[in-house]
This record gives C-alpha cells, sequence and structure tokens, in this order.
C-alpha cells in the first residue's frame, strides 16, 4: 500500500480512538507540491477532498483528473488574488481564503459568468498578526451579511491560521463561538501538527499536508 493512504488512515484511526465522528470531519489532503502520481493512489484509495494554494499549479495538476473523476472536490488553500479568480472559480469547489469585499466581488462576478456557485469560507485574522490575511473578528458580522446579501455568496463557514504561540486550543475555542455567531456550520482549522486538536474544538475540515504525502522538498 502506498505511503501517504498508511498515513491517511492513521490519521482517520487517531480521530476514532478520540470518539471524534468522522462523517463530520473532512480531511482536505494538502497536494501542494506533490506531483499527480503521488496523488493518484489517495484518489484510487476513494480521498475525495484535496487541496492547493497555487492557481497556477492547481490548474496544470487537477485539470484533467477533474475531467476523470467528476466527484473529486478541489479546495482553494492559499491567498486568492483577485486577478486569479477567472482561474479558480471553474476548477475549483471551494473557497478557503475569503478575506477582503473586493475579492467577493470578484468571485461573485466570475460565479455569474459560468453559472457557478463554489462553497466559500471567510478567513479570520484570530491572532491579529499583521503578516497573516484575513479579517478582524470585530468585523466579520458586518462582512458576512454582506457576502450573503450583496454578493449572493454561498458562505459555509469560517477559517484560520493561528498563531505558533501554544495557545491554539484557546483560537480554536474563538473561532467555534465566531461560527455560531453568524450560524455557519463549517469549521476549516487544524494542520498537521495541531489537527487532533482542531478535530476536539469543533473543526469539520482539517487541512493535512505532511502528515499524508510527507514532507516536502
Amino acid at each position: 500500500m502506498h505511503q501517504s493512504i498508511n498515513n491517511l488512515v492513521s490519521i482517520q484511526n487517531t480521530l476514532k480512538i478520540e470518539n471524534l465522528e468522522l462523517n463530520k470531519i473532512k480531511i482536505i489532503a494538502v497536494s501542494k507540491t506533490f506531483p499527480i502520481n503521488e496523488i493518484l493512489p489517495l484518489i484510487n484509495h476513494g480521498q475525495v477532498h484535496f487541496g492547493e494554494n497555487k492557481v497556477q499549479e492547481a490548474i496544470e495538476k487537477w485539470q484533467e483528473i477533474k475531467q476523470d473523476f467528476k466527484h473529486l472536490q478541489l479546495h482553494m488553500i492559499g491567498k486568492l488574488q483577485s486577478n486569479k479568480v477567472k482561474f479558480v472559480v471553474p476548477l475549483f469547489d471551494y473557497i478557503h481564503s475569503l478575506d477582503s469585499l473586493k475579492l467577493a466581488k470578484k468571485i461573485a462576478e466570475e460565479q455569474n459568468k459560468i453559472k457557478k456557485r463554489l462553497k466559500i469560507f471567510i478567513q479570520i485574522n484570530i491572532g491579529n498578526e499583521e503578516q497573516k490575511n484575513g479579517i478582524d473578528e470585530g468585523d466579520l458580522e458586518e462582512f458576512y451579511k454582506k457576502c450573503v446579501n450583496e454578493f449572493e455568496l454561498d458562505i459555509v463557514g469560517l477559517m484560520c491560521l493561528p498563531p505558533k504561540d501554544n495557545n491554539t486550543k484557546e483560537y480554536f475555542v474563538k473561532m467555534k463561538n465566531l461560527a455560531q455567531k453568524i450560524n455557519v456550520k463549517e469549521l476549516s482549522m487544524g494542520m498537521s501538527n495541531d489537527y487532533l486538536d482542531a478535530a476536539k474544538h469543533g473543526a469539520t475540515y482539517l487541512r493535512i499536508g505532511s502528515k499524508v504525502f510527507g514532507n516536502r522538498n
């Protein structure tokens, strides 16, 4: 069996041992920098959700594969620039990094052109870090209302990249409270190093790369 499949099964077993409901938690295998021959064994194993954070790389890798495997769900998890939206909307199924009204407007325009609606997460700058993208939690309610009412986006949840300061659990709790505040069901949080804590605190999408595919070159 391919190592990535063993790794994925190991993660699923870890979640099961903690009595976490696997039917409510989706693992996004973050396949950035890995070639398609490393990804195909996972697809054939039945993995559905994959994450990429560079648009050009995703187009080169996934356009043909998604024609052959129409059930696959592709997640844009990286910073998204407005000028790349026209490439993202046709190929991807989810955007995890909505962080401005300018971007919301652009996504709405491109979706309307091809009559397609992506599932979208609003990125929260949960640690108020200058170098990170995301909206301030204080702006969330107004931002959410505009995205839904003005741009008619399908906002399914919230996403965060918490600071690496050993307080990730606190940030995860805060994210869960914010999601409840605006009544969205999905939470995209938790990566290879903290996925278990994220899952225990309400994450419904885990973005796991190196724990599945191994270390990147």
